[in-house]
């Protein structure tokens, strides 16, 4: 069964979760069940030589690892996952410790792991990030199960979605809204970050006062300090009157960062020294003002591969990771896409004067299983596109047709016969495999964790996949 992953569809498949404390195995468990509409067959070490016991006589979808558990097969936490991994067979790898440790982390990225999470686990959480890995590596086996949405809630706060997924989007924000801690928002761009910032700040007791978002990545680098902090007359050319900057705008109320990953490091030290004290200070001013404001702040990037490649603080990460929310890609939550698109159609014709009916089943059909790499923004688009460009009427394959100029996706495929003459021909999947991770290694000449950040898996696959490439050349 092919698997649009997420809350949607619910794990299903074999997991191994190693763990030599009982009482966190059992508390894991028990958060990943009431998460979860249908529970996935679970297996539970409580070491690692047990648990590459269970790896040798099964096979698994799933392995939730806990780092100090591997101890008695290795001294090195890092060289433990590695033979967890290599006996993985294909199944995701999900690294567990206590903490949010940035070095446990990029260690069990480079043993091979798909993931790292801090314990305690959240259940709803986990499930969310394993059908988002699930999707990004190509595991579909036997990881989902088909639900049916019950009554739930299909907007909130701008938000349209009556999906699982965003369900719990909505608890999550419900929740966090009357707190000042700082809120951390990733997700693809078109999930709809700026909407959650604006959600915190709507919901909650600030709702009365500024919202202020600056995009860290709109902005030069030589001018995001004033704009960000003010400046005071005569501070440059050009500065006629003192100026506020947004933090002082914002003052009371909400503060949004969205691309918070573009920020130069030497303004994210004053930003850090701000969440500290609470003070900034104007560019070419000596005294301090004390600020009160509510920081929310956004990045589509990985945080950790940031902090790894030293392009982001990790003592300013962890100043701005108390509240985390992860918005999940369109393509899982695919019960959500009709209903964001009759959303779209009724706003738009409202706005056009037009009178359009429904989707025909094979346009929502096709609709419901695109992966949408645009997300929320590309599906909003592509309607839009198709009340301005049609008069009204049943939405065919032939109007998606035309209004898809971006991804193409919904273009009829024209039949081909080709000749047996003028056919390519096909090389084998490990040559077309090792060309693709060669091409990548040579682009960032000859950095290996560089390219597998690229591609988005672990450099130990890399070395991996190599040392099979030569046996096989070997014996060819």
């Amino acid at each position: 069964m092919a698997m649009n992953a997420g809350l949607d569809q619910a794990l299903s498949g074999r997991l191994l979760l190693i763990d030599s404390d009982a009482e966190a195995a059992s508390r894991t468990g028990e958060s990943l069940s009431e998460a979860l509409l249908c529970a996935p067959k679970v297996m539970v070490a409580r070491s690692g030589k047990e648990a590459l016991e269970l790896l040798r006589a099964n096979r698994f979808d799933i392995i939730l690892a806990d780092m100090p558990s591997l101890a008695d097969i290795s001294e090195r936490e890092d060289e433990g996952m590695g033979r967890v991994v290599r006996h993985a067979e294909g199944a995701l790898v999900v690294a567990m410790a206590g903490g949010a440790s940035v070095t446990a982390a990029v260690g069990a990225m480079r043993a091979g792991a798909h993931d790292y999470v801090a314990k305690p686990i959240a259940g709803p959480a986990l499930a969310t990030r394993i059908g988002e890995l699930a999707q990004r590596h190509g595991r579909p086996r036997s990881l989902g199960c088909d639900t049916a949405l019950s009554e739930t809630v299909s907007d909130f706060a701008g938000f349209v979605g009556a999906s699982n997924a965003m369900q719990f989007i909505y608890e999550q924000i419900g929740r966090v809204t009357t707190s000042s801690a700082p809120v951390f928002i990733t997700g693809e761009s078109g999930t709809g970050k700026d909407v959650c910032a604006e959600a915190l700040h709507s919901q909650g007791p600030r709702a009365g006062k500024r919202f202020v978002a600056i995009n860290c990545a709109a902005i030069p680098r030589d001018l995001m300090e004033s704009e960000l902090f003010g400046v005071a007359r005569g501070a440059f050319t050009g500065a006629h009157e003192d100026r506020k900057g947004a933090a002082e705008l914002a003052d009371g109320g909400t503060l949004f960062l969205d691309e918070i990953g573009e920020m130069d490091l030497s303004l994210q030290s004053k930003l850090l020294r701000f969440l500290q004290t609470g003070t900034i200070s104007r560019v070419g001013e000596a005294n301090t003002r004390k600020v009160d404001v509510r920081v929310i702040c956004a990045t589509n990037r990985n945080p950790l591969q940031m902090i790894s490649e030293r392009k982001f603080r990790e003592d300013l990460f962890y100043r701005l990771h108390v509240l985390p929310i992860h918005l999940p890609p369109l393509r899982q939550r695919p019960t959500d896409i009709m209903v964001l698109a009759r959303h779209f159609l009724d706003r738009y014709a409202r706005e056009e004067h037009k009178v359009f009916g429904s989707f025909s089943n094979e346009a929502a059909q096709q609709m419901t299983s695109a992966d949408w790499p645009g997300n929320v923004r590309q599906l909003q688009n592509l309607i839009r596109r198709i009340v301005v460009m049609f008069d009204g009427g049943e939405i065919d394959m032939s109007m998606l047709g035309a209004a898809d100029i971006e991804s193409q996706a919904f273009a009829p495929i024209e039949p081909a016969t080709p000749r047996a003459e003028t056919r390519r021909a096909i090389l084998p999947m490990w040559q077309q495999e090792q060309k693709i991770i060669e091409d990548a290694i040579a682009a960032f000449a000859g950095n290996i964790s560089m390219a597998a950040a690229a591609l988005e898996i672990s450099p130990s696959t890399i070395y991996r996949k190599r040392q099979g490439w030569a046996e096989m050349e070997k014996a060819g």
